[in-house]
Order: structure tokens, then sequence, then C-alpha cells
């Protein structure tokens, strides 16, 4: 038996609870992840190039980048390009990681690389280490041509 009800209700409340606070840090990571691929392409990240990559207006990128500033993820000076904290650079490097395992399993299954590339944008943020795992591992099986998975 899966448990009582109200261990059922628990666990659900605890579920809600993580994804909750995956979409708290899942802005964060894709800034950090943006910027630091702005510096690795550009050399800098200016908050109009941030601005552009996301979609947003420079005022809504600049209140994001002061709540990064503010958590200690990146570092800027007035009329200077933004720059990543040593924090920050280890969440973009741990993002950028995550959607890799993601993207390259959506490969492995098949999946085109824009539908693959659409879809990781933020699965990332919403699976365990757990399942994360399992998904390297079955990658690997999917690309050695050994379609049976185990438990």
């Amino acid at each position: 038996m899966a448990g009582t009800g109200s261990e059922r209700v628990f666990e659900r409340a605890d579920a809600f609870r993580k994804v909750r606070e995956a979409h708290q840090t899942e802005m964060a990571e894709d800034y950090v992840e943006l910027i630091g691929d702005l510096i690795r392409q550009h050399g800098e990240a200016r908050l109009t190039d941030i601005a552009d990559s996301v979609g947003v207006t420079q005022a809504t990128a600049s209140k994001v980048v002061a709540r990064l500033r503010r958590d200690g993820l990146v570092e800027n000076r007035r009329y200077r390009s933004i720059f990543l904290s040593e924090a920050g650079e280890a969440m973009a490097a741990m993002s950028r990681a995550r959607h890799r395992v993601v993207f390259d399993f959506l490969r492995a299954l098949g999946v085109d690389e824009a539908t693959a590339h659409e879809d990781s944008e933020g699965m990332e943020h919403h699976v365990s280490e757990t399942t994360l795992d399992r998904l390297r591992a079955l990658t690997d099986e999917l690309r050695a041509g050994d379609r049976t998975v185990e438990d």
C-alpha cells in the first residue's frame, strides 16, 4: 500500500514545495548561464545584450541583475560590463551541465536538435540529481545501441 491518505498529502505537498524552490532558482540559473555565454562569446556581458537575449526590456534585465548582485552571483561597476562572481561561475557551470544531460538524453531518444534545445531549456531545473544520473546512464545505453532499459 502506498501509505495513508495523510502521508500522500504530505508527499504531494513536498513535491509542490520542490517545484516552487526550482522556480525560485530557475531565473537566476538561466541568467548566470547566459551571462557566462556572453562573456565567452564577446568577452563581456552588457545589460543590453542580456536584455536582448532574454527578450525583455533593459529595465527588467537590470532588476534581475541587481538581484543577482545582491545574491553574490554577479559583479559590476557603474558603466561597465557584468561579470560572474565565483559563485555565479559555479552556478552557470552546474546549470549548463544539467542542461546538457537533458539535451543529450532527448537527442539520444531521436528528438530533433531544435526541439531538444527548446524542451531541455527549463527541464534541467526540475529534475533531481537521481534523475539526472539515470538520464546519463540511459543516454549512454541508447547511444551504444542497447535500447533495453534495466531497472
